[in-house]
């Protein structure tokens, strides 16, 4: 009996020693304690919060055309919320991809170390706004452990078989970067070209059939108001692999080869039947001209519920369109779902249309010289119309004519019309051998514009009560019907009321009366309003008032801050015609003097008038789409500070 459970012990004593070697702590690899040695260098910037130590992601092609991804990274943390940053994720396709591998390590000021197994790890969908999505990640969160000087780090090994043969590395995001790598390994019988963003040409060492791109001692980039993304701003390299003898595999030369591609997968599914039809038939019962018809499916299209559910993404069908009598039938749909069943619907009524393959984020995204359909993330539709068609959002083909280019996806943006991150964006409109990169059009300063009136009445103790009438087109109507559809109504209603509030501080709205006109695009908003003391009354017979009573320029606040990267401006214009009723016994006795100013990207003015007891003010301000480099920005700067000194000009009354 003793010697069993002496038999027992030992058995025990093995299974214990031999759990606890499984979960032993794995030491710091030799690349991440080289890591730790390099020294950080100054920068200029204020408050970096980590700093890249490491970057490097080594990805080999096998003779069967499966991947193996390698990537090493680590940073050092500099300040307390850099902590925050002390985490990975690893996304991977549950059905064609594998994380073979996946740990961390975190190296404590004091030199202590930790290790993170599997442990550890969390593994949740990639997108949780997807219904279903085959992508997911695998994550190690690390920021309870850490804190300034922590060294953190993780490897992650990931097998997977490519939809296309290419790939793109970012040597940096914001955070400065010591080392970044990315290495390809072919079979024989391959090479490799590389094209770079954002930088003059960084060319490979080669040895072999081994490729490596490398970037050392990035600075940081940091964020500004009004920056391009940091896609645009960061150094980057998009790299094509392929066979010197053809075998089948799936290349891309022009930009052709990508719209008769986007054509394959969207063609078929552009299924006219007797629902689509029926369907196409009931939408434009009423509507008696072209553009009313395309409308009228445009605005139930574009009211569908969004919804995603992405499967089979590794076949390629992230890129392919649900049928379309699927899609009307289910009553929603991803982006690309939506542009198919607008076509569908199209032809039903003999209008041709096509699937335009765009980036949604930042118009100076895709970039011709990289033929590849991984450069677009979002899809929306170019309809051909005839001449009869006059709006801002029409591109002109070199052999289909007029295109109308719509997004069916945006809930807020009426057919004529083009999101602001949109306009200017090279997209491809998918219309087969003849498909085309082409620039998207760029709406007008006054497509865009706010027209303000108000009249006040400003009483002999100072206070002030009126009505402000605004009406707005284009995409400043967009903003604020979004604003009215988003928000419920106490938040809408506080909203308005915090704006009014900005110019005459405790100002009352008593009424606010909203209307979205989708008919016309316009969104108009009135607001009666008071406000006690606006006025400021000296000595008894002097009354001193800011005639700009409100205003919608905080987007356009700018720092004093040395600028780092280029300010970005959209289209927008708006004209505004303030009438004060002046109290009683109360003349005008200064007056601003007439201001104009004017700069490459926009132009304001200001003016005030007296007649009948009543004072004027007349302000207008147009700015075009404009990129305006850092070293210009003195130009945006002065602009908007002359334009806010205007707005704050007073006028003085005096008692007779």
């Amino acid at each position: 009996m003793r010697r069993k459970s002496f038999q027992n012990l030992i058995y025990l004593t093995i299974i214990i020693f031999g759990v606890l070697s499984v979960y032993a702590e794995e030491p710091v690899p030799g690349w991440l304690t080289d890591a730790a040695r390099r020294q950080i260098p100054t920068y200029d910037i204020r408050d970096v919060p980590a700093v890249v130590l490491h970057d490097e992601q080594t990805v080999t092609l096998d003779v069967e055309g499966k991947l193996t991804i390698v990537t090493n990274y680590a940073l050092r943390v500099l300040t307390d919320p850099g902590k925050y940053y002390s985490s990975a994720g690893v996304q991977y396709l549950q059905s064609s991809s594998k994380v073979r591998e996946f740990k961390a390590w975190m190296i404590r000021q004091g030199g202590s170390t930790k290790f993170y197994d599997k442990n550890y790890i969390i593994d949740r969908i990639s997108d949780p706004d997807d219904i279903y999505n085959e992508y997911r990640e695998k994550v190690i969160d690390a920021t309870s452990d850490s804190g300034i000087g922590a060294i953190f780090g993780y490897q992650s090994i990931v097998e997977e078989r490519p939809v296309f043969t290419q790939d793109i590395w970012a040597f940096q995001g914001r955070f400065p970067t010591l080392v970044s790598r990315y290495q390809l390994n072919l079979p024989n019988g391959w090479q490799a070209t590389s094209v770079t963003f954002n930088r003059d040409e960084i060319k490979p060492r080669v040895s072999g059939n081994s490729f490596t791109w490398e970037m050392q001692d990035l600075k940081p980039i940091p964020p500004e108001l009004s920056s391009p993304s940091i896609r645009n701003l960061a150094p980057a390299i998009a790299v094509n692999y392929f066979p010197t003898t053809p075998n089948g595999t799936r290349i891309f030369n022009k930009w052709e080869d990508v719209s008769k591609w986007t054509l394959e997968l969207h063609d078929p599914q552009v299924t006219v039947d007797d629902s689509i039809a029926n369907k196409a038939r009931e939408l434009t019962a009423n509507a008696t001209t072209e553009f009313e018809k395309i409308r009228a499916i445009a605005n139930f299209v574009q009211n569908l519920r969004y919804i995603s559910i992405d499967i089979g993404i590794a076949s390629g069908n992230g890129y392919k369109p649900r049928p379309a009598n699927l899609v009307l039938q289910r009553g929603y749909g991803d982006c690309k779902d939506k542009a198919n069943l607008m076509r569908a619907l199209l032809r039903a009524l003999k209008i041709d249309a096509f699937p335009v393959a765009i980036y949604s984020g930042d118009p100076a995204s895709v970039r011709e010289e990289w033929v590849s359909p991984a450069q677009f993330n979002h899809c929306i539709i170019a309809i051909r119309v005839s001449d009869s068609i006059k709006v801002a959002s029409i591109v002109t083909h070199p052999t289909l004519g007029k295109l109308l280019i719509f997004d069916a996806t945006d809930p807020y943006t009426l057919l004529g019309d083009l999101p602001d991150h949109e306009q200017g964006s090279l997209a491809l409109v998918a219309t087969g051998n003849d498909g085309k990169l082409m620039r998207m059009p760029i709406t007008p300063a006054e497509m865009n514009r706010l027209e303000r009136k108000a009249e006040v009445t400003l009483d002999m103790f100072g206070n002030i009560s009126g009505l402000i009438s605004e009406s707005a087109n284009g995409q400043t109507a967009t903003t604020l019907r979004g604003e009215l559809r988003e928000l419920s109504s106490a938040d809408y209603q506080r909203k308005i009321e915090a704006w009014v509030a900005r110019g005459m501080s405790g100002a009352k709205a008593s009424k606010i009366s909203p209307k979205d006109n989708l008919n016309s695009g316009k969104f108009d908003l009135d607001v009666e309003f008071s406000a006690k003391a606006y006025a400021q009354i000296m000595q008894g017979r002097l009354m001193v008032f800011k005639p700009a009573i409100v205003g919608r320029l905080d987007r356009y606040a700018v720092s004093s801050e040395p600028r780092q990267n280029p300010y970005m401006i959209d289209s927008f214009s708006y004209i505004e015609t303030v009438k004060v009723n002046l109290p009683l016994g109360f003349v005008v006795d200064e007056m601003p003097e007439p201001t104009k100013i004017e700069s490459s990207f926009g132009n304001y003015s200001v003016s005030f008038s007296t007649s009948g007891g009543n004072l004027f003010l007349n302000r207008a301000l147009t700015l075009k789409k404009s990129t305006i480099p850092s070293k210009s920005f003195d130009e945006v700067r002065k602009f908007f500070s002359n334009v806010r000194s205007a707005e704050q000009s007073q006028v003085v009354l005096m008692k007779q």
